[in-house]
């Protein structure tokens, strides 16, 4: 019954993106807008505590870009200490084997995972919406595991 409550307080329930667009990602002769995108991700944000939204700057066309960062929301607190230490690791200047070692195993590996850059690349910004989503709303223990031990970066 305890594994029953946890699962259901770690994932609250979130729109998919079929409530949200009217229809299935990958169904025929439709596409999501940028404008529903963007309206999706703020919606996802603000209903699941697995995501944050970050603003990450503007587009050639002005448009404010986001990014939506993914993890468990315990790690979410700690995105900032985590963000920190692989830029430490990334850089490696003035770190000795064992702090590297030390940073390494005290944080959490961040993943980036792009949904195009081209307005005519439509399969990116759609896998982009599907995974998002799964990550936001599955109770799995798979999913959960990927959660508690990675910080996933969509953009």
């Amino acid at each position: 019954m305890f594994a029953v409550l946890v699962a259901a307080a770690r994932g609250a329930t979130v729109t998919s993106p079929k409530e949200h667009f009217g229809f299935s990602i990958g169904d025929d002769r439709q596409l999501a807008t940028w404008t529903q995108t963007e309206a999706y991700f703020k919606k996802l944000a603000a209903e699941s505590d697995r995501l944050k939204l970050v603003e990450i700057g503007t587009t050639e066309e002005g448009r404010q870009q986001y990014m939506l960062v993914c993890s468990s929301p315990d790690n979410l607190k700690n995105v900032e200490r985590y963000r920190l230490a692989a830029q430490k690791l990334a850089r490696a200047e003035g770190l000795t084997d064992d702090e590297a070692r030390a940073l390494a195993k005290d944080s959490k590996p961040i993943v980036w995972i792009d949904g195009g850059l081209h307005a005519t690349e439509t399969v990116g910004t759609h896998q982009l919406i599907e995974t998002v989503w799964l990550f936001a709303s599955r109770n799995d223990p798979e999913t959960l595991r990927i959660l508690d031990n990675v910080v996933i970066l969509f953009g």
